[in-house]
Order: structure tokens, then C-alpha cells, then sequence
């Protein structure tokens, strides 16, 4: 199992008239949390498209516990606990302060080859990177972000 904590603070922008945070403003957050976890381990979506692969959303799935307002500060722990194949399935959790949990969900992504358009097995090098640092927890601190 992998296990990346970043933090991000809840902006005014992403809000609704109730002051929560707008339902689809989730997906962004898992995207931010997810982005980070792979580049903690050295492994940027630039790097894979300059590599000719493509690793776009299959689905996502979210489920809302309890609000988020304005000018919280959020954690979100992304989880990988198997490898990547053809796919790869991120899960989120998300707490406000004092460790309430507020958003539990998923996404599953496919490695895809830009050439021809088809899924296509998790180049090595991703495969390496996740195995070295499987059975680890991280965070932003951690790697100075």
C-alpha cells in the first residue's frame, strides 16, 4: 500500500451559496491530491505524454459525509494499495480539522498508448517507482512541496 497526505486550504471560489464546498469541486481535489502523490514519486503526467502515454479517467466516484466550508483546511489522503496494470486505483479520504471525515471516493485510471489510442500495461518505470516506495506513507512536508 501507498499512502500520500497533501493538504489544501478551501477557497472562496469553490464554494456554493451555503458556503460549502460545490459537489463537483471534489473531483478537482482528488486530481490536485493525486497529481502530487504520483510527482512524490517521480512520476509527472508531462513525463508519461513526452513517453508517448496517456493516462486519462475511467470513473470517478465520490461520497459526500459531511460539508466543507470556506477557508478550511483540508487533508487528503490518497491510497493506492495495488500495483499498476492496464489501470490504476486512486482512493481518497477527506478530513477537516480534527480529523472529521468528510469525502470518501475513488478514481480509476487507464494507461493508455497515444500512438494507437489503446489501453495499453503501466510502463516499468511507473511499476518501479510505486514498488519502491509501496507500504510507504508521504506527505507534502515530506518532500518539500
Amino acid at each position: 500500500m501507498f499512502v500520500y497526505d497533501h493538504h489544501l486550504r478551501v477557497r472562496y471560489a469553490e464554494t456554493d451559496q451555503m458556503s460549502y464546498v460545490y459537489y463537483g469541486n471534489y473531483a478537482m481535489y482528488y486530481d490536485i491530491a493525486r497529481t502530487e502523490a504520483l510527482r512524490s514519486l517521480g512520476i509527472s503526467y508531462k513525463e508519461l505524454e513526452d513517453n508517448g502515454v496517456m493516462l486519462p479517467v475511467l470513473e470517478n466516484y465520490s461520497k459526500y459525509i459531511k460539508p466543507a466550508k470556506y477557508d478550511d483546511v483540508l487533508l487528503i489522503k490518497v491510497i493506492l494499495k495495488e500495483l499498476p496494470g492496464i489501470k490504476i486505483r486512486f482512493e481518497y479520504e477527506l478530513y477537516r480539522e480534527e480529523n472529521i471525515l468528510i469525502n470518501k471516493g475513488f478514481s480509476t485510471l487507464v494507461f493508455v498508448d497515444m500512438e494507437t489510442g489503446r489501453p495499453m500495461k503501466a510502463p516499468e518505470s511507473v511499476i518501479e517507482r510505486f514498488m519502491q516506495n509501496f507500504n510507504v506513507e508521504a506527505s507534502e512536508e515530506e518532500n518539500n512541496l
